[in-house]
């Protein structure tokens, strides 16, 4: 699987936070926190906005690199992505990111 797609199908190139990142947009970090500062009531700042991608390594925000359950349980079971898993179809912990962005699960079907 394209290691840009990330561990819940999410595509990462799409990423306002990658985005920010790889073409050093400091305007577009200030957007991002202030967005998802309110979006999840969290103190969210400019520089917490970058990030190179679920599974690449470097550095990733905040929310994915230590509060996203999805990939909490992906490396937990030491798969790459959620279309490794067989009970990816019922899933409860990706329920939340398909059911906000459909594309995340065509990704994953895909593989």
């Amino acid at each position: 699987m394209d290691g840009m797609i990330g561990c819940c199908g999410l595509d990462c190139r799409s990423c306002d936070a990658y985005i920010a990142t790889v073409n050093d947009d400091q305007k577009l970090r200030e957007k991002t926190a202030k967005l998802w500062a309110e979006l999840n009531s969290a103190p969210i700042l400019p520089e917490h906005i970058n990030c190179a991608g679920c599974r690449m390594d470097g550095v990733k925000t905040v929310f994915c690199q230590n509060m996203c359950a999805v990939r909490k349980c992906v490396i937990e079971k030491g798969l790459a992505t959620c279309a490794d898993c067989p009970s990816m179809e019922g899933c409860g912990t990706l329920r939340p990111i398909v059911s906000n962005s459909p594309s995340a699960l065509e990704n994953l079907r895909r593989g």
